[in-house]
């Protein structure tokens, strides 16, 4: 682990890039990639941002340097500070309702609020605001990937992880910022800390299974599965939400399905073994009404209008990101560490 008070400034050499790439898949691509789980006769009101518009100069990434084998990448302290101001360009491109370069800072879960939901900031929808944060400690990944990626812990003004990712020789904020519910988990080390593989028989085996417990948890009303969460875990008030739901729309009719967003399992050893996992999900769900028009819509006029430009829609289909750092222990104990959930889309 490396500590940083403050690491948002800008390389001064940088020199401008190309113009931004083509929007990542659409939605309905990344379903059909996915693992979906339908949950029948259940429904949520948990939903992202997404956007695209202009574009803008964006600095390039900091220079990692190349292991002796060639064969990947490791993060420095230099660059970890560095990489880190991304987030604030991602602040300023949100603020700015720069839509193209919201999806150019992003990737995995966080690129999922770039689109519609950026979008919809133009017709009136609440621009995302967030503090500047800084106390930052950076914990660097051991082994040399082909995209390299570190875990950022903010403690200033309230405590967050972030997880950056760089991609075509940028960095890319790929989680967060994530609230943390919790005391952050020990770490396995003070300079560099471990990664866990998902080869691993042990806790990488664990790490790469706590995406797919979830959504085994959340589809399984009668509690069959045997996966358990402490009480007052964030998790089971969402499984709460999503079975009751349904019944606060009546006469409306809802219905959800839950399902991976593919990435790479991001994982970092626990002292004393388990493993803090970095992961996320959709909900996708629709209600539909035999009326004239939804008799409870579940979002209010000024939502609806933002995204669909009917502020009295007859149905809905909307997508909601939850994004997680989940702590598994040698025994397979699952606890919500820190969490974040948005609305990615909404459609008539």
């Amino acid at each position: 682990m490396q500590r940083r008070p403050d690491a948002s400034a800008a390389d001064p050499r940088a020199v401008v890039p190309p113009p931004c790439p083509p929007r990542r898949p659409a939605a309905p691509a990344a379903r059909r990639q996915g693992v979906p789980f339908r949950l029948a006769a259940l429904g949520v009101g948990l939903v992202l941002l997404a956007g695209c518009g202009s574009q803008s100069d964006i600095p390039p990434a900091p220079t990692v340097a190349p292991t002796a084998a060639g064969s990947g990448s490791t993060v420095g302290t230099a660059d970890a500070g560095t990489a880190f101001g991304v987030l604030k360009e991602l602040d300023d491109a949100w603020k700015a309702k720069d839509c193209a370069k919201v999806l150019f800072l992003t990737t995995a879960a966080e690129n999922e609020l770039g689109g519609r939901g950026c979008e919809a900031t133009r017709n009136g929808r609440p621009v995302p605001s967030r503090p500047a944060y800084g106390d930052t400690d950076f914990f660097l990944p051991d082994r040399p990937q082909e995209h390299p990626w570190f875990v950022a812990l903010a403690r200033d003004p309230d405590p967050v992880y972030v997880v950056l990712v760089q991609e075509d020789s940028r960095w890319r904020v790929a989680y967060g910022p994530l609230k943390l519910l919790t005391a952050p988990p020990k770490l396995d080390a003070d300079v560099t800390t471990r990664v866990v593989p998902t080869e691993d028989p042990d806790d990488g085996v664990r790490a790469r299974l706590v995406p797919q417990k979830h959504l085994a948890f959340l589809s399984d009303r009668a509690g069959l599965t045997g996966i358990r969460f402490a009480s007052g875990d964030p998790m089971r008030s969402l499984l709460t939400e999503l079975v009751k739901k349904p019944t606060t729309v009546r006469p409306d009719r809802l219905s959800s399905e839950i399902q991976l967003i593919p990435d790479d399992t991001r994982a970092l050893a626990l002292a004393g073994g388990g493993a803090l996992v970095f992961h996320s999900f959709k909900i996708f769900y629709t209600q539909k009404t035999t009326a004239g028009k939804l008799s409870h819509p579940l979002f209010g006029t000024t939502q609806a209008k933002a995204f669909t430009d009917s502020s009295t829609p007859k149905s809905l289909h909307a997508t909601e990101i939850v994004q997680l750092a989940t702590k598994v222990t040698p025994d397979g104990k699952l606890t919500t560490i820190a969490s974040s959930r948005a609305l990615a889309d909404l459609t008539p």
